[in-house]
């Protein structure tokens, strides 16, 4: 019999500060990429209280309005009230942004390899814009090979914000947070165990008689119904510790790069420790961990292996990374030597070749920095076209 355990992840809305923070930093980012393809990114934000701080370093051609992006973006989740704790219209932009340092730009600019006369070809020419271990992560619990508690969980944050605009939950304000429990036997998901959801609210609402009931037939039923999941025995706890009419930024300063686990794999693989906001793609904290997940997801949409993990880590300035392992947790369907082998012959992980491959320097990321970065579909890093490659080439 199978070894039977519990474990659980969590989601956060698009108005959680955390989450309304990567949003400006990546609206940002989109705005310069919009008319600067090759424009460089570190753009840092911090909201609280009727005020939003945009810091960081951007290398740009273009000009971006940068107070006027912070407020459409907060607007458009639904801050559109003072009381709220942060207006779009009416609160204090503060801007505080300056070049990329040359030392870094050198060796994104001019590889190591380049410098040192190794480069072979154009993508030996530029480097990684920092050192660090990116992870890429699927598995075959969901249909889009994502782990089940933060696939769950991400979809019950977004129908929570859904009904919320469409005006279903008209008294729902922006804020909210789920969470998720799946029950495992044997490393495959069984049944959902328990679902949490915290709902940011207008100040008269009862919990019992109208929030409660409202958001588990609005939110949590179908969601679960969706998923084809059953609702049989679930425990579920909607805003738990009574009221939440304060939420947002008044309740909690919000910052970029605060939930990456939210933004990964729900803690059910490791994380690198670099977040993914604000940042453009020669920051292999982000471009790396897209190319780890496209690799790792076409592993397993290939059969290889039930559940991959793969590491990749650079040097600063490096174009080829350091080390490269997979780990496939015991469910591997071929050499896992060979595995790897097969992956480097296979995919180029030097940053010039990922940016290229996955059509990186485009104006795509607000819409990675809610929801999950993986495990939705139209992005590229989502794709599964070289699993028949790699099935292939072990026939």
């Amino acid at each position: 019999m199978g070894r039977r355990y519990l474990f659980t992840s969590e989601s956060v809305t698009e108005g959680h500060p955390d989450k309304l923070a990567d949003q400006i930093s990546d609206a940002v980012l989109d705005a310069v990429l919009a008319d600067d393809s090759e424009g460089r990114v570190a753009c840092e934000t911090l909201v609280t209280t009727g005020i939003v701080l945009v810091a960081g370093e951007i290398t740009t051609e273009t000009y971006v309005d940068v107070p006027k992006v912070a407020r459409q973006t907060i607007t458009s989740i639904g801050y559109t009230d003072a009381k709220y704790g942060i207006d779009g219209e009416t609160c204090g932009v503060v801007v505080a942004i300056q070049p990329q340092s040359g030392d870094i730009a050198q060796g994104v600019d001019k590889s190591y390899e380049f410098q040192h006369g190794q480069a072979q070809d154009v993508f030996d020419e530029t480097g990684a814009g920092d050192q660090g271990m990116m992870i890429g992560y699927a598995c075959q619990d969901t249909d889009e090979l994502m782990p089940m508690p933060i696939a769950v969980a991400h979809r019950l944050a977004k129908r929570l914000s859904d009904v919320r605009h469409a005006g279903v939950l008209p008294y729902l304000r922006p804020d909210g947070k789920s969470q998720v429990t799946i029950e495992y036997d044997d490393g495959k998901p069984k049944r959902v165990h328990t679902v949490v959801i915290s709902a940011q609210h207008r100040d008269e609402v009862d919990i019992e008689t109208l929030l409660k009931p409202d958001v588990i037939a609005e939110v949590i039923e179908p969601v679960l119904r969706e998923m084809e999941l059953d609702a049989e025995d679930v425990r579920i706890l909607v805003n738990p510790t009574g009221r939440f009419e304060i939420g947002g930024p008044k309740a909690d300063t919000g910052l970029t790069g605060r939930k990456i686990m939210v933004d990964s794999y729900g803690s059910m693989a490791p994380h690198g420790g670099g977040c993914f906001s604000g940042k453009d793609p020669t920051k292999v904290d982000r471009s790396a961990a897209y190319m780890g997940r496209y690799v790792a997801k076409n592993v397993v949409a290939a059969g290889l292996a039930d559940r991959a993990q793969l590491q990749v880590a650079y040097a600063i300035g490096t174009a080829h990374p350091v080390s490269l392992s997979i780990e496939t947790f015991g469910t591997h369907q071929v050499d896992p030597t060979r595995l790897v082998e097969v992956v480097q012959e296979m995919f180029d992980f030097r940053p010039a070749a990922i940016i290229k491959h996955l059509d990186l320097k485009r104006p795509i990321y607000r819409e990675t920095a809610a929801y999950g970065h993986f495990g939705r579909k139209g992005f590229s890093w989502e794709e599964t076209d070289r699993a028949d490659d790699l099935r292939r080439a072990f026939e």
